[in-house]
């Protein structure tokens, strides 16, 4: 059995819940435990849940995003674009994001976000700064996203943690620069509040706000 958590998204110029991530989950057992591989379930699949949560959530109501996460082998699916038009149809007027956990190649983000932009869905490129989503690798994608998000938390587990502010200085201006929404996540307490502000970042995502759960 397959659910999705969620995870809220605040705006710290209104102190509001602007929206929410959802995480695949996969009950094993009596607990829930990430999915091995997240293609073990369909994109169709997880629709069908995504529409349940929006339902649940009330998010049309409260003028609230939803935020849907894909990666390299389900963009490639050859369903998978219908399958999130056909989503935002039936979620509308709620909001929906989607956010790329990988970086794509320069046609296919081009294709998909005209395609997805034709509908009013937002592209979302995750986890800017780590891995191999490094500037140079992803600055040609960039012109084709609304959104970076830049996740605190690797560089902990890399034992980087200094190198947040710097790179979070970084990153502030590159969002600028593309005129791009920019969503930091891993924020744990005032510090990492304080540090956010410091940069004009006002779009937070943490355990500060609230672990992912159940609806």
């Amino acid at each position: 059995m397959y659910r999705f958590f969620v995870q809220p998204q605040i705006n710290q110029e209104n102190h509001q819940i602007f929206g929410y991530e959802v995480l695949l989950r996969k009950q094993q057992n009596e607990t829930w435990v990430l999915p091995q591989h997240f293609t073990d379930i369909s994109v169709g699949e997880q629709a069908k849940l995504l529409e349940e949560t929006a339902e649940a959530l009330n998010t049309a109501v409260n003028q609230q995003v939803l935020a849907f996460n894909l990666n390299n082998q389900q963009l490639r699916d050859p369903l998978t674009l219908g399958t999130i038009i056909a989503l935002k149809k039936r979620l509308k007027p709620a909001a929906l994001t989607i956010e790329l956990t990988e970086a794509p190649t320069l046609p296919e983000i081009q294709l998909f976000s005209t395609a997805i932009h034709q509908y009013d869905i937002d592209l979302v490129l995750d986890d800017v700064g780590t891995g191999s989503n490094t500037y140079n690798n992803i600055q040609h994608l960039l012109p084709f996203v609304d959104q970076i998000k830049f996740a605190m938390q690797n560089l902990r587990m890399d034992g980087r943690a200094k190198e947040i502010p710097t790179a979070l200085a970084f990153w502030s201006k590159i969002a600028k620069y593309y005129r791009l929404q920019l969503i930091l996540e891993g924020v744990e307490d005032a510090k990492d509040q304080a540090l956010a502000k410091k940069f004009g970042i006002s779009l937070h995502q943490g355990y500060l706000y609230g672990k992912p759960s159940l609806v």
